[in-house]
């Protein structure tokens, strides 16, 4: 028998929705595998990047910047994947859940930081969408690239894809 002690259980996510259900699924069983014990590692590229980012302009170039002005926000302005209706879909899903004490999405994220859920940015996708590090809120680590999280995901017991 040997002396050393269990490896920690692990789970890598890639997130590239960033469609408001889609976050919550993500967000609750990061949360959910983190509160278990297990290392945790989500992978933000492209759409999935809005889940991170503070509610600020982006974009250098003209088509930075209207790419930043077309699907700007930050995750409170994440709309439903079906029934969005203009954003009324946003606010009435927020009312109903709201009713059944479910947390909201920026909840869910500052726990999951609370939990050491660690938390990256794609920097080609950064590099793309012309998203700087100083856009994302605290708690997100230095932008990787996907050979990091192939490295995470060959290790890992669960990997998801949302």
């Amino acid at each position: 028998m040997s002396d050393e002690e269990p490896r920690q259980k692990s789970m890598a996510m890639v997130v590239m929705s960033g469609d408001m259900d889609k976050l919550f699924g993500a967000f609750i069983i990061a949360t959910g595998a983190a509160a278990m014990g297990m290392e945790v590692t989500m992978f933000f590229t492209f759409w999935g990047l809005r889940a991170i980012k503070k509610n600020v302009s982006t974009g250098k170039t003209l088509f930075g910047r209207m790419l930043g002005v077309m699907y700007g926000g930050d995750i409170m302005k994440a709309n439903p994947s079906m029934f969005s209706f203009g954003g009324m879909g946003r606010w009435m899903f927020g009312k109903m859940m709201g009713n059944h004490n479910v947390s909201k999405l920026s909840e869910l994220r500052d726990l999951a930081i609370d939990l050491g859920v660690n938390m990256y940015g794609c920097q080609m996708s950064m590099d793309v969408m012309e998203i700087p590090q100083e856009a994302f809120i605290d708690g997100v680590k230095d932008p990787v690239g996907v050979g990091f999280f192939i490295m995470k995901a060959q290790d890992a017991e669960i990997q998801l894809f949302i």
